[in-house]
């Protein structure tokens, strides 16, 4: 798993080998790091470094330092260097460094090949203000965007966009979820010496040795039942698509048998697309787990199986109208929530927290984290990245997706792959359960994407891909930054 931490956190973490006067070896670290970034960017966009043009934006603290050793660097490469500080002001030796290898302080942002974002770093907290309008060109941020808080990802409305954002000494929780995600762009760790000073991480990183860590293994003594048994509570008359939707990723993604509860109307659409599915009108039978919710709106019949299966003591993960139906606090933390943002604030509405969707999507990890921890229970909150919490407070940010995932009845999907999982994997925790399915979910999306923009019934067969493409340890192919976090480093 990777590991990231809050800006404190990583601050704390220098604190001692500042403290034995290696301020300067921190900062060139960062700065050789940033350099060689920068080197390999011109590389790929220009073929080489000779008469290249690399402008640093530079605040007057440590940050600007980074960038303008870094510069310092480049210029000693035949690159022409330019700097703009944003303060008027930087760091004193950065800046001297930068001007003896023959860097030029400007007052306008002119031409460059590469832009560099160094006006703030992981201390900085309040609204900020853009010296300029974001450039053309490529951004490169030194350690995170100006203006993204490293903690929660939250931003100002004028932070850059980052193409590549060079973060120093360890991965940061706010280039993660939140708007931090959006902006921090490919994602480059710089080891700087301070791992030893770490303490437990702030949030997780999924890998995909993890996640085929928690997919079914076949075994020569599998028969249908220890293979694992769903049973699926999904549909009514009003929404019959989304009982074959979670169905058949449940499937797809490997489960034995699944037992479907439904009206005799969508138990008859879901034979008629699985034959093998064993349907019923009532929770009867022998299962391992239960996944709830999609599509069973208000009716009666459906609402009281799942009571059943709530009661029943069973893992069990929870969508949609069954999340209208989650009883107080606490539960035993068997069970899994997939809101939305706008379904997570309802429910912390009737938790008694005055929240509303736009500040849940604003920070993501933080209401997670803390409806896990009210509920007693995995919360899976869906959104660009997907935020899993567990009651305990530990978290797990996955940002494999694809924008066309963003479709009616993705949801339904991914809730049929957690529900299989559920079934099939008996000592994976919970949490990470939910964000290996969030991985194989956005993998699919991925897979279902290369023959364009796809619906929600397309997404079943690229779930087996997915899932046989991490059974077989066929590696992620990141598809840019626009829709990617790929990590270079720990």
């Amino acid at each position: 798993m990777l590991r990231a931490f809050t800006g404190s956190q990583v601050r704390d973490a220098e604190r001692p080998l500042l403290e034995r006067g290696m301020g300067r070896d921190l900062m060139a670290r960062a700065a050789h790091g940033l350099y060689r970034s920068l080197v390999a960017e011109l590389r790929r966009t220009r073929g080489g470094l000779y008469g290249a043009r690399v402008t640093a934006v530079v605040g007057k603290g440590n940050n600007g330092g980074d960038a303008l050793f870094a510069l310092a660097e480049l210029a000693g490469r035949g690159v022409r260097t330019t700097a703009i500080l944003a303060s008027g002001s930087a760091h004193t030796e950065g800046l001297a460094a930068f001007l003896a290898a023959g860097g030029r302080v400007e007052r306008t942002l002119g031409r460059a090949d590469i832009v560099v974002d160094a006006v703030l770093g992981t201390g900085a907290s309040g609204d900020y203000r853009a010296p300029f309008p974001r450039p053309e060109g490529i951004v490169v941020a030194c350690d995170l965007p100006s203006g993204v808080d490293a903690d929660s990802g939250t931003a100002s409305p004028e932070v850059w966009r980052a193409d590549v954002t060079v973060t120093f000494g360890a991965l940061k929780s706010g280039l993660l979820a939140g708007r931090g995600r959006a902006l921090a762009g490919r994602v480059e760790v710089i080891d700087i010496g301070i791992g030893e000073y770490l303490p437990q991480p702030d949030v997780y990183v999924l890998e995909a040795e993890d996640v085929r860590g928690v997919l079914p293994e076949p075994r020569d003594d599998w028969q249908k039942y220890t293979r694992g048994v769903l049973g699926v509570i999904a549909g009514s008359d009003q929404y019959p698509g989304a009982a074959v939707l979670t169905t058949s990723a449940a499937l797809a993604t490997g489960v034995g048998m699944v037992r479907h509860i439904a009206p005799e109307s969508v138990r008859r659409a879901v034979l008629a697309a699985h034959p093998e599915v064993v349907a019923s009108g009532s929770p009867e039978g022998r299962v391992q787990a239960w996944a709830v919710g999609p599509g069973i709106g208000d009716d009666a019949g459906q609402q009281s199986a799942f009571d059943v299966a709530l009661d029943s003591g069973l893992p069990i993960v929870v969508d949609a109208s069954g999340l209208n139906r989650i009883p107080g606090p606490p539960l035993d933390g068997r069970a899994v929530l997939t809101p939305h943002a706008g379904e997570l604030a309802r429910v912390l509405s009737r938790l008694g927290l005055d929240v509303e969707r736009p500040e849940v999507e604003e920070r993501p990890i933080r209401w997670a984290r803390l409806a896990a921890e009210r509920l007693g229970a995995t919360v899976l909150l869906k959104g660009p990245a997907t935020v899993c919490a567990a009651p305990d407070g530990t978290v797990c940010v996955q940002a494999v997706s694809h924008p066309y995932l963003a479709t009616a009845g993705s949801g339904d999907t991914l809730t049929g792959i957690v529900g299989a999982l559920l079934a099939t994997t008996s000592y994976a925790r919970p949490v990470h359960v939910a964000a290996a399915a969030a991985m194989v979910h956005g993998r699919a999306g991925r897979i279902a994407a290369e023959g364009g923009p796809f619906g929600a019934g397309e997404l079943s067969a690229a779930v087996r891909q997915a899932v046989a493409a991490f059974q077989g340890g066929v590696p992620e192919a990141p598809l840019g930054a626009a829709v990617d976090l790929p990590f270079a480093g720990r």
